[in-house]
């Protein structure tokens, strides 16, 4: 890793905001970020040295990050959430329950032996595009709030069980390094609830606001960081860490001046250099030679989108509440770099499950749009 390999990756980082400001598509930043690392990598000039440690580490460390940013996302504090948790919960199992037989199918046909990992990315959802998109669309009561509490179980469940359906071998330990990630994000956030209350902490974090030392930041780090690395120490995934860490903030309802400091190390670096990293480690190209490759990356669209349309009915929902909630976007993330890393997909099948993953995001905008009229006709 040089200064020039980084200032190449920081030059990618904006072509993000760019191509999603000159669109009216509300086309999400980071589809310019993998654009970007398309060109720079396998499927463009090959100008990355994708073996490098030193990359290979500022990667996990975006994709740690990334999914801090995801759990931080989530509105756990939100009473009306909470109440409509019992419909969200049964939606959730009927979720799994329809996907698992297709997964096998999907599977079989790909000849990349993995059901348990279609099955997640068939259920699975992204709370961090469909909540924005809910508020955005004044969707927040009603139909959408019943969206929005599915959403988020199937964000929390699908993410959580993505090492054990990557690595069922070592499923033991991998469960154990969760158990004790989990006791430790649960210790940490009882300490931090007793501190909150201790008049020396109090002053020094008013102190913090008032001279801009980012006490809350450099602490939410620590958490984060130090999760990892026991999850490193058992061979769990740092996803797990991440996501652990999020959890701990948006629970105890951290001020809104570290959601902003989050966001500006997080998606003002780290989390872009993930997304440039993981386009770099695509291959495009096979889409276009390989019948298969391609045949999934339609398929598998397909087959997300059919999916969560089945459950909305099941569970009579608007119909285009399935449409909303088939985004996916940290997940499929999360099994191309996690299956790419232990070589369990090849670069053909990884862009495969990003390109379906590129087009469930336009279902969900398709959706939004939808449920809303229906709304505003009803």
């Amino acid at each position: 890793m040089t200064f020039g390999v980084l200032t190449l990756i920081a030059g990618c980082g904006p072509a993000g905001p760019l191509l999603s400001a000159a669109t009216r598509l509300a086309v999400p930043v980071v589809v310019g970020e993998i654009i970007a690392g398309l060109v720079i990598g396998r499927t463009g000039f090959g100008l990355l040295d994708l073996t490098d440690p030193t990359l290979i580490f500022l990667s996990a460390v975006g994709f740690a990050m990334l999914m801090f940013v995801v759990g931080t996302r989530l509105p756990l504090r939100d009473a009306r959430l909470r109440r409509a948790l019992g419909r969200a919960v049964v939606a959730t199992v009927v979720s799994f329950a329809v996907a698992a037989p297709v997964g096998w199918l999907i599977a079989g046909a790909s000849g990349i032996h993995h059901p348990a990992l279609f099955g997640l990315l068939l259920a699975a959802s992204s709370a961090a595009v469909v909540l924005p998109v809910l508020q955005e669309r004044g969707l927040t009561s009603g139909p959408g709030l019943e969206v929005a509490a599915w959403v988020v179980l199937l964000d929390v469940a699908t993410i959580v069980a993505v090492p054990l359906a990557l690595t069922p071998v070592r499923a033991a330990r991998i469960a154990a390094g969760g158990v004790a990630v989990t006791a430790a994000a649960i210790a940490v956030y009882v300490v931090i609830h007793a501190l909150r209350r201790n008049t020396t902490v109090a002053r020094v974090r008013g102190y913090s606001r008032d001279r801009r030392w980012a006490f809350d930041l450099r602490l939410s780090l620590f958490v984060l960081f130090g999760l990892a690395a026991l999850a490193a120490r058992f061979g769990t995934s740092i996803l797990v860490a991440g996501f652990a860490a999020g959890l701990i903030v948006a629970w105890a309802g951290e001020p809104e001046r570290l959601s902003g400091q989050l966001l500006g190390v997080a998606e003002g670096f780290f989390v872009p250099l993930f997304f440039v990293t993981l386009g770099a480690q695509l291959n495009f190209r096979s889409l276009g030679s390989s019948h298969r490759d391609a045949a999934l990356a339609v398929g598998l669209a397909a087959c997300i989108v059919a999916c969560h349309l089945l459950v909305a009915v099941v569970m009579r929902m608007p119909w285009p509440s399935g449409l909303l909630a088939s985004a996916q976007l940290g997940l499929p993330a999360a099994v191309v770099s996690l299956g790419l890393a232990q070589h369990l997909i090849g670069p053909g099948a990884a862009a495969a499950i990003v390109v379906a993953a590129l087009i469930s995001l336009g279902a969900c905008s398709l959706g939004a749009a939808l449920l809303a009229r229906r709304v505003a006709t009803a």
